[in-house]
């Protein structure tokens, strides 16, 4: 059984092959045929969609549809998902992160944020050069910068601490 949550609005799925399944207690069908690398042209009920897979985030689960030039974020869990959840372990997968560590020598360019700020998780935090390319570290996680270790200018070490988060 997998599960649909868009907005508000929660689906149960059991599909029972690749064109049939169980909807929220009602049997359905579809007709599908691809149309592009990620695109698909969908019948059901005598209606006909157009659906984009635009976007997936595989570590929240989440997929941006398009369903005839409409957005649609929706986000999945599996059977595996909910017995997780059934045994009390739905959060065993997401670790604190205390730290930002530089991944490779190099030299700090740019420090994008201030200690106490909030940060969002895929926030740019620094711009570290390395092998003459720059590369921009991102937040892993959500949350507030404790303490920015290095400055503009800095060379820094591999597994170099550069960022504590609070």
């Amino acid at each position: 059984m997998y599960t649909a949550k868009l907005g508000e609005h929660q689906y149960e799925i059991e599909w029972k092959n690749a064109i049939s399944g169980v909807l929220n207690n009602q049997n359905f069908e579809i007709d599908s045929i691809s149309v592009g690398e990620q695109s698909f042209h969908i019948i059901r009920n005598n209606k006909s969609y157009r659906v984009d897979i635009v976007d997936v985030n595989w570590d929240d689960k989440l997929v941006n549809l398009k369903v005839n030039g409409n957005s649609y974020p929706v986000k999945i869990s599996d059977p595996f998902d909910a017995l997780l959840k059934e045994m009390g372990l739905e959060n065993m997968g997401v670790k604190k992160v205390n730290s930002l560590k530089a991944p490779m020598p190099g030299l700090v360019l740019e420090i994008k944020v201030v200690e106490g700020q909030e940060i969002k998780k895929g926030d740019a935090l620094i711009v570290l050069e390395a092998m003459k390319m720059e590369n921009v570290l991102k937040s892993p996680t959500d949350g507030t910068i404790k303490k920015v270790v290095v400055e503009n200018g800095n060379t820094v070490d591999k597994n170099q601490l550069l960022i504590e988060f609070a």
